[in-house]
């Protein structure tokens, strides 16, 4: 697997479409095996993709670009502004909240990232905030729309190490709260030294109250979701179908900003994010494939304990090792090869799966974010024009406010638990 891991790197270091890069290099692996039969490798991205459960991603794709269509967006704008227009550095702390209940919606934090970039960056740009800082503030907020449900990394997580995607939704609400309170925080703090000031007067009881009942169908998306869930209406496959259907409605029978035409075009806009996607989904059995054949798992348990077997050090150990392997592989690949090696690793030193499963998703997303390959980064740096360079020398408050926010949530599994526990 070692000849392997390198071709992997090097297919991605010459730029190399991901899952070729996967599929490429996992075929290598039986080429070193000549005792394995090569229609193994045929069966196995058939084989990778027959799990009911994955049905979900392609319905919550689905459902969070007919939610975008359905003039759902705008109006989580005009909220946002209500909510936090008032505070110091205003457009930026619209641009954190927007995440948030894009979080409901979206479930992809290159998606919500892109789309901020388009809809509010000019805006903060052409008022003043630096492109570095507000590059920054758009892609980073988009952790939080990962983390909130349906996020599906979380989904990808669940699917392949069999925990419930039910908590870990849960979970997934609470560690969103977290992130969007530190980077309202970041905020606060870069806008007093650069000087970026409030945008608007603080809404009044009124306008607040109008602006939360014109996004009321947004808002009751999450909820509606996770109760779901929890008294046994839906299984998570069952439960994007729902998040489609419901979509339609509120864009044709309440917004009536969806009709015939824009949902064709956004079922044509799902198909080529959906097939991206599963393709490396699909890919992934291939390189796979090798990972228990050869044992990995148990090679790096033992090392890792063989270093410690403090549960702590465990734990962190993984989490560096995860914000490495983030930085030059995509958050949907690491999840798919990584969560059979480090969930058995950290189950066995104690850890809850659902607990690991938070933050083990949402170090992985941060590589979307970060240099070489971040592909959240590289998405907002192209719309908005803005060097790689400018985006990292401002980078750092964003990076160091997430790394010790999951670092602070290791030692509270009780807060993360909290309410899956409650609901489950």
């Amino acid at each position: 697997m070692l000849i392997v891991a390198i071709l992997l790197i090097i297919f991605l270091a010459i730029g190399m479409p991901i899952a070729y890069a996967i599929g490429i290099s996992g075929f290598a692996f039986f080429l070193q095996h000549p005792e394995l039969p090569m229609t193994i490798i045929a069966q196995l991205p058939i084989s990778q993709t027959q799990n009911f459960s994955l049905l979900s991603v392609p319905l919550f794709i689905l459902a969070g670009n007919l939610m975008n269509a359905s003039g759902i967006t705008s109006r989580l704008i005009k909220l946002s502004s209500v909510l936090t227009g008032h505070m110091r550095g205003g457009l930026a702390q619209v641009n954190v909240i927007l995440s948030t209940l894009m979080g409901g919606v979206s479930g992809s934090a290159i998606a919500d990232a892109a789309m901020e970039a388009r809809i509010l960056c000019p805006t903060m740009i052409k008022k003043g905030y630096s492109p570095g800082f507000t590059a920054n503030c758009t892609a980073w907020t988009g952790l939080i729309t990962a983390t909130i449900p349906p996020g599906v990394g979380l989904i990808l997580y669940g699917v392949t190490g069999e925990v419930s995607i039910g908590k870990l939704f849960a979970a997934g609400l609470f560690m969103g709260i977290v992130l969007t309170a530190v980077y309202m925080f970041v905020v606060w703090v870069i806008s007093g030294r650069e000087g970026y000031k409030p945008e608007r007067a603080r809404a009044s009881f009124r306008e607040c109250t109008q602006a939360v009942i014109e996004n009321i169908w947004a808002l009751l998306f999450p909820v509606l979701l996770l109760v779901g869930l929890r008294i046994g209406i839906f299984t998570p496959s069952e439960v994007g179908a729902f998040a489609c259907i419901y979509a339609i409605l509120v864009g044709i029978f309440v917004y009536k900003e969806l009709n015939l035409k824009k949902i064709m075009r956004t079922f044509a806009d799902s198909v080529f994010d959906v097939g991206g996607i599963m393709f490396i989904i699909a890919l992934s059995g291939i390189f796979g494939y090798g990972i228990p054949f050869e044992r990995i798992p148990d090679l790096i348990s033992s090392a890792i304990l063989g270093f410690s077997t403090n549960r702590y050090v465990v734990m962190f150990v993984i989490l560096f090792i995860l914000v490495i392997l983030g930085m030059f592989i995509d958050g949907s690949v690491v999840i798919l090869l990584f969560t059979p090696i480090f969930l058995p690793l950290a189950v066995k030193v104690g850890w809850d799966p659902v607990h690991f499963g938070i933050l083990f998703c949402t170090i992985i997303t941060m590589g979307n974010l970060t240099p070489p390959v971040g592909l959240a980064m590289s998405a907002v740096c192209t719309v908005l024009n803005v060097p790689i360079s400018d985006y990292i020398k401002n980078m750092w408050p964003w990076f160091w406010a997430s790394v010790l926010s999951v670092a602070v949530l290791v030692f509270f599994p009780g807060l993360v638990l909290a309410i899956p526990n409650l609901l489950f």
